[in-house]
């Protein structure tokens, strides 16, 4: 899982990370401070990582046998907001944890390039995200495409922001999945 994998790797370089909030940047504490580091510090801890740690994570428990589910009659894209330099090792990392679905990257809002690839697909599509403003980007780019939240890491989940109005809120993988099936072959 992402936080817990960053996490691990802040505090090899000296940092602490603490769950306070839903906020990478916000966790990240010089040992025993009282507030977080400046936010330019915290990315230039995540880049990195992103160059040299990103390939030790675990996944999320699950995720491998949801995504089999759904890639039974869906084709399964992994959009990571990472920078080019983290594509080998983000790619080696999915192949090695039974992931090995295509991977973009890129950088801010996923929805306009999901709401591309949709475009070109027949049938309906969902996308899957953690992260609120990367959802309505996608409701906004394209108002038909199927909306799940997931939060995999359960100390995340209670820090979260959800909007039940507007997208569906389901953190457990197999739920997830039929939920996602279901709504893709109707």
């Amino acid at each position: 899982m992402f936080v817990a994998g960053f996490a691990a790797f802040v505090e090899t370089r000296g940092f602490e990370f603490r769950l306070d909030r839903y906020g990478l940047m916000q966790n990240i504490y010089a040992p025993g401070a009282a507030t977080p580091v400046a936010r330019e510090e915290g990315q230039a801890l995540l880049d990195v990582f992103f160059r040299s740690g990103c390939g030790e994570m675990e996944p999320a428990p699950g995720a491998a046998a949801a995504l089999r589910v759904l890639a039974r009659h869906a084709s399964v894209v992994v959009f990571s907001n990472a920078p080019p330099a983290a594509r080998l090792a983000r790619a080696r990392w999915l192949g090695r944890h039974d992931l090995d679905y295509p991977l973009v990257l890129g950088s801010g809002p996923k929805g306009p390039l999901a709401a591309a690839m949709a475009a070109v697909t027949t049938g309906p599509s969902a996308f899957v995200d953690d992260l609120i403003p990367n959802l309505d980007s996608m409701a906004e780019a394209d108002p038909s495409v199927i909306r799940f939240q997931h939060v995999a890491d359960p100390r995340l989940q209670p820090l979260a922001p959800a909007a039940p109005e507007r997208h569906r809120r389901i953190d457990d993988w197999t739920e997830l999945a039929d939920a996602a099936s279901e709504a893709l072959t109707r």
